[in-house]
């Protein structure tokens, strides 16, 4: 992905803004290709997240634990995007909002 843009809505009908896409720090890889917790647990998730602060790969919120919003409420770390085929989309923790890709996905 070269960068992020606020979804045409935001995910929100009231059209929300979002702060945290103009960060200067370049979108960091995947740290894994699964969810570290979950595996150390011995458990599946439903989907990956990845931080797009420090590359964090964590289970969304649908997974048993919801690792990437806890890595979230433990770092700070506003953005997260998915790593599911097809899916071209990030989320703002902060803001509440979702993004899209500007280079389309």
């Amino acid at each position: 992905m070269t960068g992020w843009t606020l979804r045409p809505d935001g995910g929100r009908p009231e059209g929300r803004g979002c702060a945290h896409i103009e960060t200067p720090e370049p979108e960091h890889a995947p740290q894994s290709d699964v969810c570290r917790q979950c595996a150390a647990l011995g458990h599946d998730w439903v989907a990956l997240r990845v931080c797009l602060t420090c590359g964090h790969v964590g289970c969304c919120d649908s997974s048993r634990h919801g690792h990437a919003t806890a890595h979230f409420e433990s770092s700070g770390h506003p953005l997260m995007r998915s790593t599911e085929d097809g899916d071209y989309w990030a989320w703002c923790f902060v803001d509440e909002v979702y993004l899209q890709p500007t280079d389309g996905g």
